[in-house]
């Protein structure tokens, strides 16, 4: 049992990597354990750290990895169901499970196609006592072009306890997302980085027919809350620099006019001393 103390580091910081960039997460996690070796388990499972893209040899497919599809030091891919590196003994899904699993990655890969044109993504199923639970990845990189780069990744948790013809869903999304724009030529001194991480958290009872009924109310699930974070994201970001760049224009605005009074007292004043 974690002691007091213990307890108030954790919060500490965890608050502080919400407030430091989604891009750094990894370097500042490090620096982190380095600080709190003692928490280096709590920290790892709490903290959501950007997906990696991996290839999937035997299928010829990226899939993304992370602590949900991890065992060890290998990753299982949902494509073909193996760990890489190997793993003989590696954790996966019951035969029923990787049914639905499979469904769930191809249902997924037409919504990212839809709503992100492009980018990876990637469903992993595990059983639990009474139930599963599952999350839902999907990651977008934009490195297109020298002046503008940017990522979006989308973490959703969801736990299913089923209940005869309905289940409970319990969702936790985690959107990570950072923007850089370079002035022209690359010019750093020019260069705007907008990024941030949002959690928010949704808890549905949904009728259940069959096995695929799950997919659709996931999906459902997934489709609202990336929306909703959607919008809220760009009201907190891009809303609060357009009220910046605003504010700079009024405050220039006002220098300026300040300054055509001051020309015209002056040469007011000259005018006059030449009259007199």
């Amino acid at each position: 049992m974690a002691s007091h103390e213990e307890s108030e580091q954790m919060d500490c910081a965890l608050d502080l990597m919400r407030r430091l960039p989604p891009q750094n997460v990894e370097e500042n996690l490090l620096t982190l354990l380095e600080i709190l070796p003692e928490l280096t388990e709590d920290l790892l499972s709490a903290i959501d750290q950007p997906l990696k893209v991996r290839q999937d040899s035997v299928a010829g497919k990226e899939y993304l990895a992370c602590d949900y599809n991890r065992d060890g030091d290998s990753y299982r891919s949902p494509w073909s169901n193996t760990y890489d590196p190997p793993l003989a003994d590696g954790s996966a899904p019951s035969d029923r499970l990787r049914k639905l699993e499979v469904a769930a990655n191809e249902a997924f890969a037409t919504y990212k196609e839809l709503y992100y044109e492009g980018g990876v993504s990637s469903v992993y199923l595990w059983d639990m006592d009474d139930s599963f639970a599952g999350v839902v990845l999907i990651k977008k990189v934009n490195d297109g072009t020298v002046r503008s780069k940017g990522s979006w990744d989308s973490i959703h948790v969801v736990e299913v306890l089923e209940k005869g013809r309905q289940a409970r869903y319990k969702l936790t999304s985690t959107v990570m997302l950072y923007t850089v724009a370079s002035g022209a030529k690359g010019d750093r001194q020019s260069e705007i980085n907008l990024s941030g991480s949002l959690t928010r958290q949704d808890e549905r009872d949904l009728p259940v027919e069959d096995a695929g009924a799950h997919i659709a109310n996931m999906g459902r699930m997934v489709e609202d809350m990336e929306f909703k974070m959607r919008n809220a994201l760009q009201e907190v970001y891009f809303g609060k620099t357009h009220d910046i760049v605003n504010g700079l224009r009024s405050t220039a605005d006002t220098n300026e006019a300040k300054t055509r009074e001051r020309l015209q007292r002056d040469l007011f004043d000259q005018l006059k001393s030449r009259k007199d």
